[in-house]
């Protein structure tokens, strides 16, 4: 599982073992959010998807973070990018979520296409994301 995240983040991860910490808290306990895995037929790591949770003030309800959707080169195009963010879905409504909200890099044109084709909306919100980083 570490070294799939640490692909999918092009290798900008933490030093030592806070991203393998990090992993196993989310595998034991689902307060602060949850980490799906999809394997392939023979019981390799095929893929992963991280849900965080968090609560709306304005909705008053609990809402769930999509923070990583990823599947390995050699299983894309297959389907399961789309089983996977189905699955995470479907745990989203069975479980209470007001709402999933997620983001893409705009240059991820696949990723963009499965969203859309999922039924997902580029909101374009009033909204206007910022970032301050403590490094």
């Amino acid at each position: 599982m570490y070294r799939y995240i640490v692909d999918f983040y092009k290798g900008k991860s933490p030093e030592g073992s806070a991203l393998e910490d990090h992993i196993k808290h989310l595998l034991s306990s689902v307060e602060a959010g949850t980490q799906f895995v999809a394997e392939s037929e023979d019981g390799r790591l095929a893929g992963f998807a991280t849900l965080y949770f968090s609560f709306s003030t304005t909705r008053l309800q609990k809402i769930a973070i999509l923070n990583d959707l990823f599947v390995d080169a050699e299983f894309r195009g297959a389907g399961l990018g789309e089983k996977l963010f189905l699955h995470v879905l479907e745990y989203t409504k069975k479980e209470g979520y007001a709402y999933m909200t997620w983001q893409t890099a705009s240059d991820n044109t696949s990723a963009q296409a499965l969203y859309k084709k999922m039924g997902g909306k580029n909101i374009n919100s009033e909204w206007i994301h910022y970032e301050i980083e403590h490094n």
